[in-house]
């Protein structure tokens, strides 16, 4: 099978300068929203799909399956996490005494023992977890920062944003995914609703 670069699903692929400036312009409430939606658009894609094999597929070698999807998710979440939590509960909070953050080859062979709905459970409580601590917060500490030498100093509201923007590129690819193995066959069409229809629901406002 001849592949084209246009069909070729890459996580990392460019994401439009709108996309972007909606996570940009976004209030931290509608921030929180966005970050609390991608649980329900997981469960929505994948709670139906009976059929644990259709979400170990790929189309082409190298692309990722909706399995490995979760778990960089999940490992995404993981890493955050820790780092808006010191942030938040530290003064002169310095990002480098957290542990670099590593799968070790244990829970790597975990991950592929584990069905995908249970790893999407394990990301939805870490994702709980992050939306519980945002909404804690007042607006002023959303720009309180963390130092590091190691990797970038970062706000709090800027680690928000890069969760966000983690958000659309693995749903982004995994949209596509589940299309291109027919893992959404004699599903019903609301459980087969794509992202950007999925992501006019997010407000770029929201006032409590």
């Amino acid at each position: 099978m001849m592949r084209s670069a246009a069909s070729f699903i890459d996580v990392n692929a460019p994401v439009s300068d709108e996309l972007r400036n909606r996570i940009r312009i976004s209030d931290n409430n509608a921030l929180i929203v966005r970050l609390h939606f991608t649980i329900n658009h997981l469960s929505r894609w994948l709670t139906p799909i009976h059929d644990p094999n259709r979400l170990e597929r790929a189309l082409y070698r190298g692309e990722p399956t909706a399995k490995e999807l979760v778990i960089a998710m999940r490992k995404e979440e993981a890493r955050i996490f820790p780092k808006m939590h010191l942030i938040a509960t530290q003064s002169r909070p310095n990002l480098d005494n957290l542990p670099v953050h590593e799968q070790d080859p244990e829970t790597a062979a975990t991950d592929i023992a584990t069905p995908t709905i249970v790893l999407m459970a394990q990301f939805r409580r870490l994702r709980q977890g992050t939306c519980s601590l945002l909404r804690s917060l007042p607006d002023d500490a959303w720009t309180l920062k963390g130092s590091s030498r190691r990797d970038t100093n970062a706000s709090v509201r800027e680690l928000a944003e890069h969760l966000a923007l983690h958000d659309y590129r693995s749903l982004r690819a995994m949209d596509r995914t589940l299309d291109q193995v027919g893992a959404r066959e004699g599903l019903a069409e609301i459980q087969k609703t794509h992202l950007d229809d999925l992501l006019k629901l997010v407000p770029d406002t929201l006032h409590l």
